[in-house]
């Protein structure tokens, strides 16, 4: 792993200066984060290119805690004088948060680390010309726009590449080289009169992987039946609503998974600090360990190390080595995702290493790792799933949603829909959402596939905090049935 970027710079002397000049004036904690973010973004509509970024940004954050309060200051000139000064800075601030600080923050223990990690790529995607990139998103378009019937496709690619240095007071000093990709696309049939349409987005999921996603995933092949797809989908009978079995394929139970359980169980959100962007949660601190969050086989992890993981590091914002822990054990809530200071607010000794800043210009926070549905143990297939099934629904990729500030309510649409009835799919649906409340749909759960049927799908804009923070995350699943589900039908008045 090489920091090209920063070939002019001895980042352990700079990193000693800031900890040396913050401890001069008073910091019992200090940590700086050097780092650069590069993106690259490729959008193409049937046979147009439509936009080529390639952006980045570099510069440091130092962090530091004074008279028991947080300071944080940061910026894009990397010299040592600047460094000295943002570290006065980082402490002026602490200083005057210790004002209003009711209780002296108290990071949890942590092992020191001097050492690299970087995302197990095989090809820089930023390696990769642009031409083939956007010969490869053209040629998605051409084969969605041969099944007859479509009149749009837009198809992009997103890479990402974090490049990092931390180096804390406390003696650790963590290089790391994290990569992330993202191709996807989209098709719409219209009807013959003009007056309808259906689209089918790509079922293909964003990864902490290099550019050989692209070519492991069969997009053109997948372009061509989700055309086919989206003109089924434009014919198909609308869903009557009631209550039927349901059936998540891994495309949405993610999104489930995010919803629910990912942002419920975050403790920030359940002790009401994190409520300004998108709400608090019903899973207070008097649950953990009581509250029976889904069914026995119900058992879902957070986890920083899962291969291919958007949430995959070697270490988090706060230097904690990533790490995987259980959220829910045999359907009962067991574990929050927290950082090093978050730990001892509900009694743990350790951090679960969910520290994350999107940027060096803002302060870590609380970010979800990956948190994944455990697969079943014994074997069972999606056949198996479906044959068991005498009248419900299929559902394949994600869409709509809406869920409540407490995330206790909530609404699924989805890509696909299929019609299962005696144990066959007989079919396809639309307008189809389905609703239920967190614990009754998870305690709904009575089945899910084994382990050579789990995947990956995840979410590359995760929003969180004022001001906003994005993040990366994974969540993994096999498919998975849910008993007597509460259907609604979503058509739009045309």
């Amino acid at each position: 792993m090489g920091y090209s970027f920063v070939s002019d710079f001895d980042l352990h002397a700079l990193s000693m200066r800031a900890l040396e000049a913050t401890q001069a004036v008073g910091a019992t904690y200090c940590d700086i984060r050097i780092s650069r973010h590069r993106n690259q973004y490729v959008a193409t509509r049937e046979n147009k290119v439509l936009s080529v970024e390639d952006n980045q940004s570099f510069g440091f954050g130092i962090r530091v805690i004074a008279k028991g309060a947080w300071g944080f200051a940061a910026s894009t000139r990397v010299a040592p004088d600047e460094i000295t000064r943002i570290a006065h800075a980082a402490v002026t601030m602490a200083e005057a948060n210790a004002i209003l600080q009711q209780e002296p923050v108290e990071l949890a223990p942590t092992p020191t680390f001097q050492t690299r990690w970087a995302t197990a790529i095989k090809i820089d995607p930023f390696d990769v010309p642009v031409e083939e990139k956007t010969e490869l998103l053209l040629s998605i378009n051409r084969e969605a726009l041969k099944a007859r019937g479509t009149k749009f496709c837009s198809s992009m690619l997103y890479a990402a590449n974090e490049q990092k240095f931390f180096a804390s007071s406390e003696g650790s000093v963590i290089e790391q080289d994290i990569y992330r990709i993202y191709p996807s696309f989209s098709v719409t049939a219209l009807s013959a009169d003009g007056n309808d349409f259906e689209s089918r987005g790509s079922l293909c999921a964003p990864m902490g992987r290099g550019y050989e996603w692209c070519q492991e995933y069969p997009l053109v092949a997948e372009a061509r039946q989700a055309g086919e797809e989206a003109v089924e989908k434009l014919k198909a009978p609308s869903i009557e609503p009631g209550r039927r079995d349901l059936i998540l394929m891994p495309s949405i139970t993610w999104l489930v998974i995010h919803e629910s359980i990912g942002h419920a169980t975050e403790l920030d959100r359940a002790l009401g600090l994190e409520a300004n962007f998108a709400g608090t949660s019903f899973v207070t601190p008097n649950h953990l360990g009581k509250l029976q969050y889904g069914a026995e086989l119900v058992n879902v992890i957070g986890d920083r190390t899962e291969p291919g993981g958007l949430a995959t590091v070697g270490f988090d914002d706060d230097g904690v080595q990533a790490t995987q822990f259980d959220i829910i054990k045999n359907g009962k809530f067991v574990g929050y995702q927290t950082t090093r200071e978050q730990a001892r607010w509900i009694g743990d000794t350790v951090s679960h290493g969910c520290s994350y800043a999107d940027n060096y210009a803002h302060v870590p926070m609380q970010r979800m790792p990956n948190v994944s549905l455990l697969p079943g143990e014994t074997p069972l297939s999606p056949d198996e799933l479906i044959a068991d099934v005498e009248d419900g629904v299929l559902i394949q990729g994600m869409g709509s949603w809406s869920i409540d500030q407490q995330r206790r309510n909530f609404q699924f649409g989805g890509q696909l829909f299929h019609v299962i009835k005696n144990g066959k799919i007989t079919g396809m649906l639309r307008d189809v959402a389905f609703q239920a409340m967190t614990l009754d749909f998870w305690n709904s759960c009575d089945a899910i596939c084994s382990k050579e049927h789990y995947e990956l799908g995840g979410s590359y804009y995760c929003g969180k905090a004022q001001p906003m923070q994005l993040a990366p995350v994974s969540h993994g699943s096999a498919p998975a049935r849910f008993r007597n589900i509460d259907f609604i039908n979503t058509k739009r008045e045309v």
